[in-house]
């Protein structure tokens, strides 16, 4: 839950960032720098995981990814993320950005616009309008989308895979398209960042882009 804060503070809008982005791309280590350079200037903030987070998102997250549950949809599959997100941005996120919080969320939207996009027919608008109803909204200022080829972010992963790192190579290529074609589509919300280099090379870059949304004076 987000700290304590004064005040001052309660008529501030929080800034809100995702970092998005295939297994194994460093997403947690970059969003847990991310939060350290924030916090360093300050400000207040938040560390999230989508899904996940709150009791019944994490309870949602455990389905979501047990290898046992292959019989899953993906329209069920979709609409869970949205369910455990729902939750988070009512228990949580939202609370905290009407705080003045910089909430940093590892994964979002984002996330199902690439995994469980064209899955069980499943277009575009359709995710966006579940989202809109999950979020009620309250899209992301930036989302940084760490991008590296399919074989190498999943070559990192060196734990028991869960239910989606376990689907085939091609899956996770389209994955990787899917993601790349949303920044294209919104360059004003999204900033692509070449995640196949050192972690030091990867957070100067992911802070170059969020700065002027962290610096800039609140309206």
């Amino acid at each position: 839950m987000p700290a304590p804060i004064d005040a001052r503070a309660e008529s501030m809008t929080g800034t809100f960032l995702v970092l998005d982005g295939p297994e194994g791309c460093g997403k947690s280590t970059q969003a847990k720098l991310l939060e350290q350079r924030i916090a360093a200037l300050g400000r207040h903030t938040l560390l999230v995981r989508d899904p996940g987070t709150t009791r019944i998102g994490e309870q949602i997250r455990g389905i979501l990814l047990n290898p046992d549950h292959r019989e899953m949809g993906m329209r069920c599959e979709m609409m869970l993320y949205m369910a455990a997100r729902a939750q988070m941005m009512h228990e949580v996120i939202l609370p905290a950005l009407a705080q003045g919080t910089a909430v940093i969320c590892d994964r979002f939207v984002s996330s199902t616009l690439a995994y469980q996009l064209g899955g069980d027919g499943l277009t575009a608008d359709e995710i966006r309008c579940a989202a809109e109803i999950a979020i009620e909204g309250r899209w992301p200022d930036l989302t940084i989308l760490l991008d590296m080829p399919a074989d190498k972010s999943l070559a990192r992963v060196t734990r028991a895979k869960d239910r989606i790192e376990q689907r085939p190579m091609a899956y996770h290529e389209r994955v990787r398209k899917n993601y790349l074609a949303q920044a294209h589509a919104d360059p004003a919300r999204y900033r692509v960042i070449d995640a196949d280099r050192p972690p030091e090379q990867v957070e100067q870059d992911v802070w170059r882009a969020v700065r002027p949304l962290i610096e800039a004076p609140n309206e």
